[in-house]
């Protein structure tokens, strides 16, 4: 098969405890668009930036994540979760079939706060910025050392996004390690 046309669950898959991203489409395609199937686990939260020539578009296919796509009226350094537009828009908690579309120097985010995976399809203009972008960071999420945030923050600079609050990855307690219900 000329890899046009991929069964389901196919496409080069990069696999970290962080995420999964299956390409779907790529530069190496004749894609002007990168097209990835993506897999973001329990406490995985992007952090809100904004990327200077990039477009982006996110398709929720499985579960629910919260998305932030505007200006706020206030950043914040911390966290973009309480983050208000001047017009009183706020996070939106997507579920399957909700979109987003991110144009260039438009702050936005994801988070799953949820305690199931997401799939969600990903889309970004121009090819291949984020196909390099996913093929690093994968390697520093899955070096096994002690991940560097001062490393990760100059790779996400050179790929164009311009981090206003932190990448992070805080995976809930396994069912083991959670507390028992009142009253079990």
């Amino acid at each position: 098969m000329s890899g046009l046309i991929l069964p389901p669950g196919q496409g080069r898959k990069l696999i970290t405890k962080a995420q999964e991203v299956t390409f779907k489409a790529t530069e190496a395609d004749g894609s002007s668009v990168s097209i990835f199937e993506v897999v973001v686990p329990p406490g995985f939260d992007v952090g809100a930036h904004v990327h200077g020539e990039a477009q982006e578009f996110f398709y929720i296919l499985e579960g629910e994540l919260e998305l932030l796509a505007f200006e706020p009226t206030k950043r914040t350094a911390e966290n973009w979760h309480e983050w208000e537009s001047p017009e009183g828009d706020r996070m939106v908690r997507a579920t399957p079939g909700a979109s987003m579309f991110v144009p260039p120097n438009t702050p936005h985010a994801f988070r799953n706060a949820s305690t199931e995976p997401v799939r969600m399809l990903f889309q970004c203009l121009p090819s291949p910025v984020h196909e390099l972008y996913f093929e690093e960071i994968a390697k520093i999420w899955s070096s096994g050392a002690r991940v560097d945030p001062d490393a990760v923050q100059e790779m996400r600079r050179r790929y164009d996004v311009h981090q206003i609050t932190p990448l992070r990855y805080e995976p809930p307690p396994a069912p083991a390690d959670r507390p028992a219900a009142a009253g079990a």
